[in-house]
């Protein structure tokens, strides 16, 4: 059992498993791309669902519309991060014994490695000793001197690029799963002159990590003063958006109120969190009286634009009129024009003609349920379509300051204006910096693995007899630790050439390759 796990434990570790698990991780991470995912848009999933009943199901129940949520993507996730750990921590224990220790001693026959060279010179062999180690230490070798030998290394820092890169990979890693727990995203659309709260109620979507807590917002609000937009009017992309801008001021807890500009591309940063503009529309402002001529419903109500030139569409709801509840769907055209299937469209996307156009529904007063419904649709369980005598439904056209009374005193509505809102994105992820910054140092470590030649130098002398004119034999020799590493053979040249000899070294087969 023991060697089993052992035996587990060794393959799990090991830098091959480490890639595999890595290549599986950008692999499961790809239906996260492609399909839509339930915690940030759920209506994508359920569109997704209905439009593939046979195998959308299938699909759900393997996950695949939460993915980065999921049992099997956590499960490769963590041994991935096991994997890296145990592979990351034998390593630097080897290293940092390797750098207390000095260079290997020199080996006994040098002519045994691919860059080799041997001559007699007319020096001790302490002078040629003395000499090779005053070379070696002058480029930065680490050197171990023998009575009869001299071996030196350097490169190491390659070792440390090498770690650095896999400590940053976990570190990056750490980054993701904590922004992952903790980070949250939201949205909400705020009409000019209201504003919004940082509070859960707030918001129009929320979405957020496992590990996330309400306590983690931020104490602020953000009031709309106005928002200023600027379309192209010349002949050449006549329309499209030249200029949103938002202005707001900003209130704190124990801070005086801030006016600040929020624009597309530049997002508030609130300490942790950043606001983004992510759309805007219109909203009309209409008075809606009851049957009894009591103000049932005043304000601006949110339509969604449809199309290029902001034609948008919505719904005005007045639940508490009486004797009968009263609700509108409605056309807000900004520059409205005749034309199109239903007779008017909106030629321009800035408001130069505004109108609303309304029909008309009533029902019996509803019991309230608490039930949430959307403020964009209308439910028309128990409503009724006005119509005129001839039995065709009541079609409404408002200009600004006109108004319309219902047939049989059921009520009236009026357009008093029009205001822009804005849709603004609120998020959160912790841990970004982290993942930034070990991406960055992961570069640096990279650069530093690929660049440094970690290379070994041996020097080994013996005397050379009787001969008269030469002392000492000198043997001179290279290796480098890395295959496919150029310039072995002018090093050992350089140090032949310090040792008091010339010599001429053929390449070796790595430099012959390049």
């Amino acid at each position: 059992m023991i060697g089993w796990l052992r035996f587990f434990w060794s393959t799990l570790t090991s830098m091959r498993t480490a890639l595999i698990l890595l290549f599986v991780l950008g692999v499961a991470a790809i239906p996260g791309s492609l399909l839509p995912q339930r915690p940030t848009n759920p209506v994508g999933v359920a569109t997704y669902l209905s439009a593939h009943p046979d195998g959308g199901p299938w699909l759900d129940r393997l996950g695949f519309f939460d993915v980065f949520g999921s049992a099997w993507f956590a499960a490769i996730y963590l041994l991935l991060f096991i994997s890296l750990i145990g592979c990351i921590i034998p390593r630097t224990a080897t290293f940092a014994r390797e750098l207390r220790a000095l260079p290997a001693r020199a080996p006994g026959r040098l002519t045994r490695l691919p860059g080799h060279t041997t001559a007699r010179v007319g020096r001790s062999p302490a002078e040629v000793l003395d000499a090779a180690e005053a070379h070696l230490r002058s480029r930065r070798y680490v050197v171990r001197r023998e009575s009869d030998s001299i071996s030196a290394e350097r490169g190491r820092l390659r070792e440390v690029g090498n770690l650095v890169f896999h400590i940053c990979l976990v570190a990056t890693l750490v980054g993701l799963a904590w922004g992952s727990l903790f980070s949250f995203k939201g949205t909400t659309v705020v009409v000019e002159g209201q504003a919004f709260s940082n509070t859960l109620t707030q918001y129009d979507e929320f979405g957020s990590g496992a590990a996330f807590n309400s306590s983690q917002l931020s104490p602020f609000t953000i009031r709309l003063d106005s928002f200023d937009v600027r379309f192209e009017t010349g002949p050449v992309q006549t329309g499209a958006a030249r200029e949103f801008n938002a202005h707001v001021t900003l209130s704190r807890p124990g801070q005086a109120d801030v006016t600040e500009s929020l624009q597309v591309n530049a997002p508030l940063q609130l300490g942790g969190d950043t606001v983004h503009l992510l759309g805007h529309g219109y909203a009309p402002v209409v008075t809606v009286r009851d049957g009894n001529g009591d103000v049932v419903f005043s304000g601006p109500v949110v339509f969604l634009p449809e199309d290029a030139n902001f034609r948008s569409s919505g719904v005005i709801k007045a639940p508490d009129a009486r004797p009968k509840r009263l609700a509108f769907e409605g056309v807000f055209l900004p520059t409205a024009t005749a034309g199109g299937a239903n007779g008017m469209v909106s030629a321009f996307p800035d408001a130069l003609n505004p109108e609303l156009l309304l029909n008309v529904w009533t029902g019996e007063p509803k019991v309230e349920t608490g039930v949430p419904e959307s403020v964009y649709s209308l439910d028309r369980t128990g409503l009724t379509q006005l119509t005129t005598g001839d039995g065709s439904p009541v079609s409404v056209g408002l200009k600004v300051g006109t108004g319309y009374k219902l047939p049989d005193g059921q009520g009236s509505i009026t357009f008093d204006g029009w205001k822009r809102w804005t849709k603004l994105q609120i998020s959160n992820t912790p841990g970004g910096w982290m993942v930034l910054g070990s991406v960055m140092l992961a570069v640096i470590g990279m650069a530093v693995s690929l660049t440094v030649r970690p290379r070994r130098l041996y020097v080994r002398v013996s005397p050379a007899g009787e001969e008269p004119e030469a002392s000492t034999t000198v043997g001179v020799a290279g290796l480098d630790r890395v295959e496919g590493r150029g310039g072995l053979t002018d090093e050992v040249s350089a140090l032949a050439a310090a040792c008091g000899f010339g010599a001429t070294l053929t390449a070796t087969e790595d430099e012959e390759q390049q």
